[in-house]
């Protein structure tokens, strides 16, 4: 069963694939759907994009697993911070400048809004280096559960993917991944219901209420209202996997191509109910790992969920959740694939390197270097870290760097370019030195990626206080002597 939904699967991404390839004329369709994506394409791109394997294998089984009931506040911060305030504060601003200024990607925004060739060029590097290890984090998820399910070897699993994430974008580039995207949301959204059902119907959980009773029977702060490692850890990743959304360049880029500035209410609410429904599932069921599990914990967090599964469901509903993760987990790699390649082909070879550069060539650059990213990716994946810490790491990175400037940029007539410099290198200063000093598999790295976010929204607006600001008629260019920014 398993395997005839995967092939399955697979042959419905091929036919649209090839069926958008025909729509491909230049870079504008490749990367952006020549910005005319409807309002629900775009908010389940924007949720596909946002949850996936590490999601479903590393945060719910270890979150699950060491807080307890108090794991739910995630489903909060994601739905309100990560979703419906990321569509509401960003959303019409970020498509209206965007358009208007002819930005395709974040750094190319960033170097238009500051004037900086040097910014773009910067944020594009830590774009494209920065977002392989959650890339590579997405492999080792998908492949602990083809492990699990399949009983396939590791590396096979991760080769697999690689080869059908490199095929899809390379033919079908943006369009392809958002028309897929929307296949894959009603894939998630069908998964997680069933999941929900037979995971809360298990003799080990018997509903919320009971989970939480027996939860409370193996150590009372399971089911309080902050789990054992404390506050703290729990707040950063409250904070890292919500706030952090806003600064990703592959989630960001749904609020550039969608079709017009109306479209950002309906897709703000369905985007807002699509992720508290699956991010409460995938939470949910790491939450029972100790009950299902009887408290035995795996060799590692990432086989939590996995091992949940296959005690809990049916077979053939196995076989739709092993596609929901897949479908989860390939939109997340398409929408990194994307934004790093991107990166590099369009704010270096072109903003830089060879501004003449031909449609034809840019296209064709653009597919080359999706597959290099996936290639990376797939390397990097190898490497025995957990799913979670490359993904922390790779989040604080990014957006830690990039969130600050974007937001300010959008709002804000008061930054300066000196004063972004000083967030940016803030956010990478944070990231790397607390990797160095920690390492990748510390409890504190969590903390180090909260901490990356935090501190540039601090640093940027002071720094902008004592160094010189921007020519008033440059301002108005940008903003159109819009009397609502600062």
């Amino acid at each position: 069963m398993h395997f005839f939904l995967m092939i399955l699967y697979i042959f419905i991404i091929a036919i649209i694939s090839f069926l958008s390839n025909r729509r491909i004329n230049g870079i504008s369709d490749f990367l952006m759907g020549s910005r005319s994506i409807n309002p629900w394409l775009s908010a389940f791109s924007y949720g596909t994009a946002y949850f996936s394997a590490v999601m479903f294998i590393g945060y719910a089984g270890k979150m699950g697993w060491s807080f307890g009931m108090s794991t739910l506040w995630i489903v909060f911060g994601n739905s309100i911070i990560g979703s419906f305030l990321a569509w509401h504060v960003l959303g019409k601003r970020t498509r209206e400048m965007t358009h208007r200024l002819n930005a395709s990607t974040m750094p190319e925004f960033l170097g238009i809004r500051y004037k900086s060739k040097g910014l773009q060029t910067i944020s594009a590097l830590i774009i494209f280096i920065f977002l392989v290890p959650y890339s590579a984090s997405v492999y080792k998820g998908l492949g602990y559960l083809f492990e699990e399910i399949f009983g396939m070897n590791f590396m096979y699993a991760l080769l697999i993917m690689t080869i059908l994430t490199s095929f899809y974008l390379f033919f079908g580039g943006f369009v392809a991944a958002t028309r897929i995207d929307f296949f894959q949301g009603i894939i998630m959204i069908v998964g997680v219901i069933l999941m929900l059902f037979f995971v809360m119907s298990n003799d080990a959980v018997g509903g919320i209420f009971q989970a939480s009773k027996k939860l409370s029977s193996i150590d009372p702060k399971l089911s309080a209202p902050i789990g054992p490692p404390g506050m703290v850890p729990l707040a950063s990743l409250v904070l890292l996997t919500s706030l952090g959304s806003w600064g990703m360049p592959g989630m960001v880029h749904k609020l550039y191509t969608i079709k017009d500035e109306k479209s950002i209410m309906a897709a703000k609410w369905v985007s807002t109910g699509f992720a508290a429904l699956i991010t409460f599932g995938g939470y949910f069921t790491g939450v029972c790992g100790r009950l299902v599990l009887e408290n035995n914990k795996p060799e590692t967090f990432d086989m939590i969920v996995p091992q949940i599964l296959s005690k809990t469901l049916p077979d053939w509903v196995s076989a739709i959740i092993f596609v929901l993760i897949l479908s989860a987990s390939m939109s997340t790699l398409a929408s990194l694939v994307l934004a790093s390649s991107s990166a590099i082909a369009v704010d270096l070879i072109k903003g830089i390197v060879k501004p003449d550069i031909k449609k034809e060539t840019m296209v064709k650059l653009m597919r080359v270097l999706c597959v290099f990213f996936v290639v990376l990716s797939f390397i990097m994946a190898t490497v025995n870290t957990p799913v979670i810490s490359l993904a922390v790491v790779s989040w604080g990175a990014v957006s830690g760097c990039l969130l600050a400037p974007y937001l300010y940029g959008l709002f804000s007539k008061n930054v300066t370019a000196s004063g972004v410099w000083a967030g940016l290198m803030t956010g990478l200063i944070v990231t790397v030195a607390g990797v160095i000093r920690y390492g990748f598999n510390s409890p504190h790295i969590p903390l180090i990626g909260a901490l990356s976010i935090v501190l540039p929204l601090l640093i940027v607006p002071i720094v902008s206080l004592f160094t010189p600001k921007t020519e008033k008629e440059y301002l108005d260019y940008i903003f159109k002597c819009d009397r609502r920014t600062k």
